[in-house]
């Protein structure tokens, strides 16, 4: 079967605008839901982050309100642990896409940080993107199309169509009064169609080869999606 690359962040915070570091990572769900869909279709799985460092969950991804109940909470923190692609990432400035058959990148506020600065995922990105593999991103994640810009200054993705985390959810979170920026408002400045639809609920979009999530609830669907392009 095919190799499938998860580029994730190596932060383990998220600076506000006040300078404070909200501790974080990536989120649980995002990716031990794919992570089980690609396993279970035989795939194999590498994970890429920034300099190689292993990839720090966010603990409150972990509680038992955010997964439907201590018992889910516990099976998605068992997934993490058996998971040892986790504890052996490569370095994402050494990924060659011609390797992976496919791209996914889960989100939690960590991509906020690193990625969405981060030129090697940029570029990644943007090949992936002209390459035609499917290219799956959700929630946060899509930070990281801020940094995948074109010679010209241009964004790679302007004109596209996602789905990712909304202004409105940020705001129930609890965080949007104290990010720096928000990722709706930045994704639209680049150009990019981002597809708005109800907070918490799954809503996956697919535009070309990119299949894009809201939120943690639509990383199992769109999951289903990428696995249809990789037939």
């Amino acid at each position: 079967m095919s190799k499938i690359l998860f580029v994730m962040t190596g932060a383990d915070h998220w600076t506000l605008a006040d300078g404070t570091q909200h501790p974080t990572g990536y989120w649980a769900e995002e990716a031990v839901a794919p992570y089980e869909a690609f396993k279970a279709a035989g795939h194999e799985i590498v994970v890429a982050t920034p300099g190689g460092v292993v990839p720090t969950v966010d603990k409150g991804s972990l509680a038992a309100e955010v997964n439907g109940g201590q018992e889910n909470a516990d099976r998605i923190a068992g997934v993490l642990t058996s998971a040892t692609e986790l504890q052996h990432p490569v370095r994402l400035e050494d990924v060659n896409l011609d390797d992976y058959a496919a791209v996914f990148y889960p989100g939690g506020h960590g991509p906020m940080e690193d990625l969405a600065v981060d030129a090697d995922s940029g570029r990644l990105l943007t090949l992936a993107l002209e390459s035609g593999k499917p290219l799956g991103v959700v929630c946060h994640a899509p930070a990281a199309l801020l940094a995948a810009t074109k010679a010209d200054g241009s964004n790679a993705f302007a004109g596209r169509r996602v789905a990712a985390f909304t202004n409105a959810e940020e705001t129930q979170a609890g965080f949007a009064d104290k990010a720096k920026w928000l990722l709706q408002d930045r994704l639209t400045e680049a150009g990019v169609q981002v597809d708005v639809s109800e907070p918490w609920a799954p809503h996956v979009i697919v535009d070309g080869n990119l299949v894009t999530g809201q939120n943690p609830a639509s990383s199992a669907p769109l999951s289903v999606e990428l696995l249809k392009k990789l037939g």
